[in-house]
């Protein structure tokens, strides 16, 4: 039996999959975890409902699927290792799941799927034609979900370079600015002009507005989140300087040092690929996501911007005002 606002989410302890169930606890949602340390993660976010379990096992994935309406699947190969070996095999875990329980698949799609010289504009029906290995392989990923969707609904929400509290492995707080460290100079990553962010908490309210409009989806949504389209490709580095407060030194990524790297593997080699989408300018087309839940969530983008960098560590908490005391 299931109930109706009940939700697993795969990837809760991560950061887009604990901002999304952060969403979801607003709207309302009962949400259930998967972590294969659920005793630990438990102690940290005590309101979601902890249960043992690998994505990469089927068992688990369905076991945890019970009672579930929707299942956010939000996990990623920890570190972003083996993508290739378990990318597919976890969507697949998620698929028998769902036809198990009669639940919806939620998936937080890239632009990745896409050539960026190809398509300036994503739409749902746009012709995927990646050039990277990862492209490749969420293409794939898709496949089988609109494949599944003939037997359990599925909605793909595809966004931007995510940024923003609780976001990990993004751009905005490993290449332009460094954690821990107050702001004195940003890299600009834009080669172009034009280039498509997604505010991380946004994202997520618009996630919970789609399945509580449940019914408008049909049976196979890809819904595309526009976000912040910086058309110059230097209006988030012109916040991030507003924001400081101070004049910055601005400089720009060395994306020859990662291509000439890119042999040796790991981070230069993942940047390499995805240069690519900093060259072209690339942008979201959202008139499905309006047409289901009205205007798209925004918060501005100073405050957005200052509430990333908190979050980062690289500017101070506010201090609450002092009550100013009148005399008599």
């Amino acid at each position: 039996m299931t109930t109706a606002k009940k939700v697993l989410v795969l990837g809760a302890t991560g950061g887009i999959g604990g901002v999304i169930a952060d969403a979801l606890l607003r709207h309302g949602w009962t949400v259930r975890g998967m972590a294969r340390d659920a005793a630990a993660a438990r102690k940290l976010r005590a309101n979601i409902d902890w249960v043992q379990g690998d994505a990469m096992n089927g068992a688990d994935v369905r076991a945890a699927a019970q009672g579930a309406t929707v299942i956010i699947h939000a996990v990623n190969p920890p570190n972003y290792a083996n993508w290739d070996k378990l990318v597919l095999p976890m969507i697949d875990n998620t698929i028998a799941a769902a036809k198990a329980v009669g639940a919806r698949i939620v998936l937080p799609g890239t632009i990745y799927n896409f050539d960026p010289a190809l398509t300036p504009v994503i739409r749902a029906d746009s012709p995927q034609q990646p050039r990277s290995r990862k492209g490749s392989i969420r293409v794939e990923l898709e496949r089988r979900l609109e494949a599944a969707s003939s037997n359990v609904p599925v909605l793909i929400l595809r966004a931007g370079d995510f940024f923003g509290p609780g976001a990990r492995s993004n751009w905005f707080g490993q290449a332009m600015v460094t954690p821990g460290q107050p702001v004195s100079v940003v890299k600009n990553l834009d080669r172009s002009g034009g280039h498509s962010w997604a505010y991380l908490p946004d994202l997520a309210e618009a996630m919970a507005l789609l399945l509580d409009a449940g019914e408008k989806l049909e049976p196979f949504e890809r819904v595309q989140f526009a976000g912040y389209y910086d058309q110059s490709g230097t209006e988030i580095v012109d916040a991030v300087a507003r924001v400081a407060g101070k004049t910055i030194r601005r400089a720009g990524f060395p994306w020859w040092a990662m291509h000439l790297l890119s042999p040796l593997g790991g981070f230069p080699r993942e940047a390499a690929e995805i240069a690519q989408y900093w060259r072209h300018p690339v942008r979201l087309d959202n008139a499905r996501l309006v047409e289901l839940i009205g205007a798209e969530p925004r918060t501005p983008i100073d405050q957005a911007i200052r509430a990333s960098l908190m979050d980062l560590g690289c500017l101070p908490a506010p201090t609450p005002a002092a009550t100013a005391i009148k005399p008599a």
